[in-house]
């Protein structure tokens, strides 16, 4: 019972603190994804330590539910209306902002000292964005306006790309390295994205179908977080990207289910719970002790990093012939990554254990950096674009 006492305690504390910190943000420039880190680090092990152990154990799991409905609620924002007009604009920015950033990080590193096999790996995991902060800076800003759209749209297309170059950045080294291609990376890239669209296909059809019967016109609560945690369990089970398989489940529902009034309504209500505990959590885990120890190589990959979403968004926009808000902040607001960058060095880290000890330490730091500030500028961005 002291353990069920422990989780109550510290679930009912981190969600008031939540709305706390979310009312902060309505007043700061912070935006709360930003204070809830804080607050995770300030009672996390690195400071306070006043998370039992036993509630930190469901980082795990809370963090996948967390990343499911951001990738069902992105998904459901693919739709062929929206992107009649701006599919172009989200290919071209996409696309050039992931180029363009590993490019940039992967020379900037070759250029102060690092080897080319570390530079590579580094500049593909540079490449991806958090698609939670993102979505959660968008939807607290309240912002309306075809720059949020185009937004969001570009994110649920990053994390696609980003591990489409890592697996051939994968591969890449290890011909480098003497192996030859490594056929396995890349059929590992291919497994995940592939498999995990097939996955969301497989379910999405019927599910666009079923939903919305009982009470009609409107799926229950239970049908759409029942439809997220089958999509994710199942996309875990067969170890394909649970992330994209929940946006594709999304963006079947939303542009099939023409019976649905309002598709996405019954989760948009419970997402940001786990939300709270998630980023709370995430603060808590991060290893202040990391940033002092990248030195001049993590230095120059933050600063490679910021230097190629800004070049990148901006190519791609002047490519796509967008407007000049756009082009002036679409990068501004790239900039935070989170975990599917560490999940990228971790990866990485088992294929080449010899470059762990530089892999490691600077994409947590890098994490830490972005995931604090790079909502802020997310925030920045939108406000400009908004007002202009």
């Amino acid at each position: 019972m002291q353990s069920a006492s422990q989780i109550l305690l510290s679930l009912g504390g981190i969600l008031l603190l939540g709305l706390v910190m979310s009312a902060l943000g309505q007043r700061t420039l912070l935006p709360r994804v930003t204070l809830l880190l804080i607050l995770g680090v300030v009672i996390g092990k690195e400071m306070l330590d006043i998370i039992p152990p036993v509630f930190s154990e469901l980082f795990d799991i809370i963090a996948v539910i967390a990343l499911l409905m951001v990738g069902f609620l992105l998904g459901g924002r693919l739709t062929i209306d929206s992107l009649r007009q701006s599919m172009g604009r989200v290919l071209w920015i996409s696309i050039s902002t992931a180029i363009i950033t590993t490019i940039i990080v992967s020379l900037g590193l070759v250029w102060v000292g690092v080897s080319k096999e570390i530079a590579i790996l580094l500049g593909c995991i540079a490449s991806a964005t958090a698609p939670a902060a993102v979505l959660d800076v968008v939807t607290e800003s309240n912002y309306k306006g075809p720059f949020k759209n185009l937004l969001l749209s570009v994110v649920a297309l990053d994390d696609a790309w980003a591990l489409v170059l890592f697996g051939v950045g994968v591969a890449v080294v290890s011909s480098f390295n003497g192996y030859g291609i490594d056929d396995s990376s890349i059929l590992m890239a291919i497994r995940d994205i592939g498999g995990a669209i097939i996955l969301g296909l497989l379910i999405g059809f019927p599910a666009a179908y079923l939903t919305g019967r009982l009470k009609p016109g409107q799926p229950i609560l239970s049908e759409a977080l029942g439809l997220v945690f089958v999509c994710g369990g199942l996309a875990l089970w067969f170890d394909v990207s649970f992330l994209i398989t929940s946006m594709v489940l999304g963006a079947i529902v939303a542009n099939f289910a023409k019976h649905h009034q309002y598709p996405f309504h019954a989760i948009e209500g419970v997402d940001w719970p786990f939300m709270v505990i998630f980023f709370v959590l995430a603060g808590a885990s991060l290893e202040l002790k990391a940033v002092g120890e990248v030195g001049l190589v993590g230095t120059v990959y933050i600063l490679c990093r910021i230097v190629g979403k800004l070049l990148g968004a901006r190519i791609g926009c002047q490519c796509s012939r967008a407007d000049q808000q756009t082009k002036s902040w679409m990068g501004v607001a790239l900039l935070p990554q989170a975990g599917v960058a560490i999940g990228m060095a971790l990866v990485a880290s088992n294929y080449f254990p010899e470059y762990r000890q530089t892999l490691l330490p600077v994409v947590i730091a890098s994490t830490i950096f972005f995931e604090i500030i790079g909502p802020v500028f997310t925030r920045l961005a939108l406000l400009h674009a908004h007002n202009n």
